[in-house]
């Protein structure tokens, strides 16, 4: 196991409420870039706090509009839409760097920011499209910021999951619940994942269904993909040992006649090698 990946399954050996998120997800990001300064890009988001001003205020809502527009009208944090399955568009490194993100990083910079200012926001999974809930007072307040920190409703959140996926949704309380620290790096590494397998990278497609694994050990789909990563590299024993594992756990899924004729054949390439 390398340090980067060991420094990544100490963070998230932390219970949720003293997980580091942003560390967690920089830590994520030494997949795209070796060496990163973490520490660097955490006092990034320090400075960021400090400079916007939102603490001078006593009332969390005066706060949190303060810290709205400090990040997405002065800063010019924004959604990438020109370049949006960029693979850096999910490492928060680079969103600091280039005010540029996907839902899901964008909503890191705004939490991590906001927590440091002293306000309560989580992030909201919802299907296709990743928000924030600020907790202000008894009342919970839901922002886009990947349209720059606009305000939603639930019956807009419901329309923002029907465009992403393509058919009517309708809105549960559930879908509305925040998710916990380790469910947003879960799909943040599953975002990069997609990238690497569109792409063929299969080190760095190896390097993130580590960290998966890290992050849950039950995610049989994700052992299957580390298996087919680790036999493209030319790892061949240790990727037939993932998917016979995969077979094992998973004997009736759809995919387990095809992966098998595909486990043969490379059983047959080994045999040939030796």
């Amino acid at each position: 196991m390398d340090a980067s990946l060991r420094a990544f399954a100490r963070a998230l050996g932390t219970p949720e409420a003293g997980l580091d998120l942003a560390r967690a997800a920089l830590l994520i990001a030494e997949v795209e870039h070796p060496g990163l300064p973490v520490d660097d890009y955490l006092r990034a988001l320090d400075l960021l706090a400090a400079r916007s001003g939102a603490r001078r205020s006593d009332d969390p809502l005066h706060r949190l509009h303060r810290l709205r527009e400090f990040l997405f009208e002065e800063e010019g944090f924004r959604g990438n839409v020109e370049a949006y399955y960029d693979p850096g568009n999910s490492c928060l490194n680079d969103v600091l760097d280039r005010r540029l993100g996907i839902p899901i990083t964008l909503s890191v910079v705004l939490m991590e920011v906001g927590r440091r200012v002293g306000l309560d926001i989580a992030g909201v999974g919802l299907p296709g499209h990743f928000v924030v809930s600020a907790r202000v007072g008894p009342a919970a307040v839901l922002l886009d910021p990947f349209s720059g920190g606009a305000l939603l409703t639930p019956e807009s959140c419901a329309k923002l999951v029907s465009r992403a996926l393509g058919r009517r949704v309708a809105l549960t309380p559930a879908l509305l619940a925040p998710a916990t620290k380790r469910q947003i790096l879960v799909r943040m590494l599953n975002n990069l994942k997609a990238i690497y397998w569109q792409r063929e990278d299969w080190p760095k497609t190896l390097a993130i269904t580590d960290r998966l694994l890290a992050a849950d050990p039950t995610l049989v789909a994700v052992v299957r993909d580390r298996g087919t990563a680790l036999t493209r590299l030319g790892d061949y024993r240790r990727g037939l040992a993932d998917w016979e594992r995969y077979l094992t756990e998973r004997p009736q899924a759809p995919d387990a006649e095809a992966l098998r004729g595909e486990l043969r054949r490379t059983r047959m390439l080994l045999a040939s090698l030796n």
